[in-house]
């Protein structure tokens, strides 16, 4: 004797039956959305670091050749105060190009999982209709 068909409660079972399954799919698309931006993430901070690294191994390059650019300044020479000048300066605009793609980086890292985020969203919005 099938006590759900003499109840009435198929039409009731399969309703939450299909909707358990609607769950589980919409879960494991959310899944394999987060290992995406998950794997996205990981590259972009793997950059970062390289970036950071090269900034600050860039900083203290181009520190050492100003206080150099400084001091051959009040040399007698002046072809020596150009040069060092021009590489001081080349020193500076290398750094500065990296700076800021260190500085677009982490920019970029701010919006790390979005997608995720705007689909569960929309997923608790959902919910909260149907409640």
């Amino acid at each position: 004797m099938n006590w759900i068909s003499m109840l009435g409660l198929e039409a009731f079972v399969a309703r939450w039956r299909a909707s358990l399954i609607e769950g589980a799919i919409a879960a494991e698309d959310r899944l394999e959305l987060a290992h995406l931006e998950w794997q996205e993430q990981k590259r972009r901070l793997r950059y970062l670091l390289v970036l950071t690294i090269l900034v600050a191994g860039l900083t203290v390059v181009a520190l050492i050749l100003l206080s150099l650019a400084l001091m051959v300044q009040f040399w007698d020479t002046p072809q020596r105060i150009l040069v060092a000048w021009l590489v001081a300066g080349g020193w500076l605009l290398l750094w500065g190009a990296a700076m800021w793609a260190l500085v677009s980086m982490v920019r970029q890292a701010g919006s790390a999982f979005a997608l995720t985020r705007r689909e569960l969203l929309q997923d608790w919005r959902g919910i909260k209709e149907q409640l």
